[in-house]
């Protein structure tokens, strides 16, 4: 099944996220080079067994896959942004009631919340109330 669009509210599976992660990060990248990746992150994963998911993910219209050389050359057709930004929304919408303060909160008041991290946030609060 092919599709001519992709559609912005695609929710990747967390292996998808994965490979996407990487392909954004890295650019355009081989199998190959995108499984040596994933062995870097996790357990062993089988070569085959990545091939597989991204032609899968091609056909999901995830992926696109260019040919032109005897190494297919595979790119991230989902853009970061959007794809994040949705996947958020989903999240604080279904755990946080849809508010973006109960999910801050809970993140300040979460113990990997360094005071740099509280400082960064301060001061993007202060720029944010100025840029309104």
């Amino acid at each position: 099944m092919m599709m001519k669009d992709t559609p912005n509210d695609m929710i990747p599976t967390k292996t998808e996220m994965d490979v996407l992660q990487i392909l954004w990060q890295h650019g355009p990248s081989t199998v190959r080079f995108v499984h040596d990746k994933l062995n870097e992150q996790k357990d062993a994963v089988i070569y085959t067994s990545t091939l597989k998911l991204m032609q899968v993910m091609k056909e999901k219209g995830m992926l696109d896959r260019d040919e032109t050389n005897m190494k297919h050359i595979y790119s991230a057709r989902l853009e970061e942004g959007k794809i994040k930004g949705n996947m958020l929304g989903r999240f604080v919408d279904s755990w946080y009631d849809g508010s973006a303060s109960n999910l801050v909160v809970a993140l300040l008041g979460s113990d990997k919340t360094s005071e740099k991290e509280l400082h960064k946030m301060r001061e993007l609060l202060n720029n944010f109330d100025k840029d309104k």
